[in-house]
């Protein structure tokens, strides 16, 4: 069988889960509700927009080689609280609240016991064998997503 495998980093755009972590920011932000954060906030994340992801499923499919693994991700580190500041920065501009800000609402709690401080993924091989790049980097990537969820 012609057989390739992908790893991704964190996913993010329209559609995605509620229960993940910028459809959460949104809707907790939108319904006026304390913005839940992990421990600090430092927690990093590698952030890929979903249909840079879905290009690169297609490249790997047509293009990688039998047998081999590739790493999918979008170079765009980011600390959580940075995640939800931008979210927080975008809703302000497009929904502004009618007293305060966004980040008003947010709550530091306790951080879940393994929580891991750094997801990062090394997609040179996917970047230099079959010359894929990302289009979305994670500052436009955002802003079509927080629209999304505003027109959904």
């Amino acid at each position: 069988m012609n057989v390739t495998t992908s790893n991704c980093s964190n996913n993010y755009g329209p559609k995605q889960h509620s229960e993940k972590l910028i459809p959460t920011i949104i809707r907790k932000c939108l319904a006026g509700e304390a913005i839940p954060v992990y421990g600090n906030g430092q927690n990093v994340r590698d952030w890929l927009y979903v249909l840079d992801h879905c290009k690169a499923i297609d490249l790997i499919y047509h293009q990688g080689k039998s047998g081999e693994t590739y790493n999918v991700g979008g170079h765009n580190e980011r600390h959580n609280l940075q995640i939800v500041h931008a979210v927080c920065r975008i809703l302000d501009e497009k929904k502004p609240r009618k007293e305060g800000k966004y980040a008003d609402l947010i709550s530091f709690v306790t951080d879940r016991p393994g929580h891991d401080l750094r997801y990062a993924i090394d997609a040179t091989k996917l970047t230099e064998e079959l010359g894929w790049r990302a289009e979305e980097n994670f500052d436009t990537g955002i802003v079509k997503t927080v629209e999304w969820y505003l027109g959904s």
